[in-house]
């Protein structure tokens, strides 16, 4: 058992998806997953564990931003023994080419969070995602016929921020889209010598100013879980 994660060894797979919201754990687990056993709902963040065609696989929500994917990526890696961690989240588009929808792979991940120059003093580090899980994920959308974009997103401490322009540098270097979690995945999947990735789908366009509607948005979404699950 570890400090939000009330499990015991054995309880949680070594292969695991992590969505932000729990709910979303809960639905993977209810509609993907057979012989599902609840091992988590410490701070109503749901875990589960079952079999998806046969192989074990978990979910387990993370929460919102850096700060709280890292409690729980820390101990599903220490304390758990998780070998391969797949974010699958949303993201907010920063460039024209990438559209309300879209199912991208995040290669890479830019940040604008200290937690990494404290640790490297003050230096930059690149998190990058897994070359192996990213041959996966990119065959299981072709298997599946889902479309899917290759790029560099951020990872941002900040969802509302009050200059207009702030996305422009980010863009004008070719970062296609915003979220919350991916570079902390990749730095803490790196320190462990583990395996991440981060699957994502675009619900709103920050130049644009749309949003997904929700029948597409549900749509979308299973589409990035179909290609999580099917890897």
């Amino acid at each position: 058992m570890s400090y939000h994660i009330n499990a015991n060894k054995g309880d949680i797979a070594e292969r695991i998806l992590l969505p932000g919201d729990p709910l979303r754990a809960k639905f993977i687990a209810e509609n993907y997953f057979q012989e599902v056993k609840c091992y988590n709902e410490v701070r109503g963040m749901f875990g589960f564990t079952g079999l998806y065609k046969g192989e074990r696989i978990s979910v387990q929500g993370t929460g919102m931003g850096i700060p709280s994917i890292s409690i729980y990526v820390n101990e599903l890696i220490r304390d758990f023994g998780c070998q391969e961690l797949i974010r699958i989240g949303t993201a907010g588009s920063m460039r024209n080419d990438i559209n309300v929808n879209d199912v991208l792979m995040a290669s890479a991940a830019s940040t604008n969070s200290n937690t990494m120059l404290r640790v490297f003093d003050g230096l930059n580090y690149s998190a990058v995602a897994d070359f192996g899980l990213m041959k996966k994920a990119d065959k299981a959308a072709e298997v599946l016929g889902i479309p899917m974009k290759v790029v560099n997103v951020l990872s941002s401490d900040t969802f509302y921020n009050d200059d207009p322009n702030w996305y422009k540098v980010w863009a004008d270097y070719g970062v296609a889209a915003v979220e919350m979690e991916a570079s902390a995945l990749y730095f803490l999947c790196a320190k462990y010598g583990v395996k991440g990735l981060c699957l994502l789908t675009i619900s709103d366009h920050i130049i644009k100013g749309e949003m997904s509607s929700s029948e597409d948005r549900e749509k979308r979404l299973l589409d990035m879980i179909n290609i999580a699950v099917s890897m």
